[in-house]
């Protein structure tokens, strides 16, 4: 194992011991996954608690990846249901939409950390300070940790260190929620979500493991690693086919590949 991976590794468990318990947010993305692990190898798991939150903005997939790796991991595991959905604030989706949903997570978290006194923890890592994310912010008014940005992991160190420790979600695509796939503006509603969800789910059937449906009404605009372009091309018939049974009438292909967080471009953030 490298040395500065080693330290980071190090480092992070002082961080994890010294909170004592934890609640860990747990998407099963490769940062939040790789929390979990960590907390639950370093403070066991009468002391480390994984919580995934259930919604629409959740994908099925996700969910049934989170109850695997938990089985896998001897993780103690636990679901909640937040509502953001109840929320205008949310549902309008401006800048500050993923404000509102971090808000409903930690309506839910908190509680579950005052009874195992335990502190709530977030997978943020140094990259994500760089981007629009709201979401930070709740967390942090709400008392939440952030022990991988403590201990100097941005998403490099966290998929190296993972591999390190043979932890399979490695090379985990990212997956943000749902709702990330619809552009500012775009109201956030059910049948919506359903149809990225529903999209997507058929691409990664198809043999795409890294994608993004974007929604633009009855467009959508899919996103893969420039690699892959070629062969989303060559697969031309079954993607059309898949997509439009998701409910759309057009699809088209971002010539400019996946880029992680591209709604972002030119955010304003807005304060609540």
């Amino acid at each position: 194992m490298a040395p500065a991976t080693a330290a980071r590794l190090t480092q992070l468990r002082r961080i994890l011991g010294d909170l004592d318990s934890v609640v860990v947010a747990f998407s099963g993305g490769a940062d939040s996954a790789f929390l979990a692990w960590m907390a639950n190898d370093t403070l066991g798991s009468d002391r480390a608690t994984a919580v995934t939150a259930v919604s629409p903005s959740l994908a099925g997939e996700e969910l049934d990846d989170c109850r695997a790796l938990a089985a896998e991991w001897g993780l103690s595991w636990l679901t909640v249901e937040t509502d953001e959905m109840a929320n205008a604030a949310y549902r309008i989706n401006d800048t500050d939409r993923c404000y509102w949903c971090k808000d409903a997570l930690m309506a839910e978290l908190v509680p579950v950390a005052a009874r195992f006194d335990a502190t709530v923890v977030l997978g943020v890592n140094l990259d994500d300070l760089d981007d629009h994310r709201p979401g930070q912010r709740a967390a942090s008014e709400r008392g939440a940790a952030f022990p991988l940005v403590d201990a100097g992991f941005d998403k490099s160190a966290i998929r190296n260190a993972s591999y390190e420790l043979g932890l399979r979600t490695w090379d985990k695509p990212a997956a943000a929620c749902l709702a990330s796939r619809l552009p500012y503006g775009t109201e956030v509603r059910l049948a919506t979500l359903t149809a990225v969800e529903r999209a997507e789910r058929s691409l990664h059937r198809i043999g795409f493991a890294s994608l993004r449906v974007r929604h633009y009404g009855t467009t959508a605009r899919i996103e893969v690693p420039i690699a892959d372009i070629d062969r989303l091309i060559a697969c031309r018939r079954r993607v059309v086919e898949a997509v439009k049974a998701a409910g759309y009438r057009y699809v088209t292909v971002d010539l400019e590949g996946l880029r992680s967080g591209n709604l972002n471009d030119g955010a304003a953030p807005k304060h609540p």
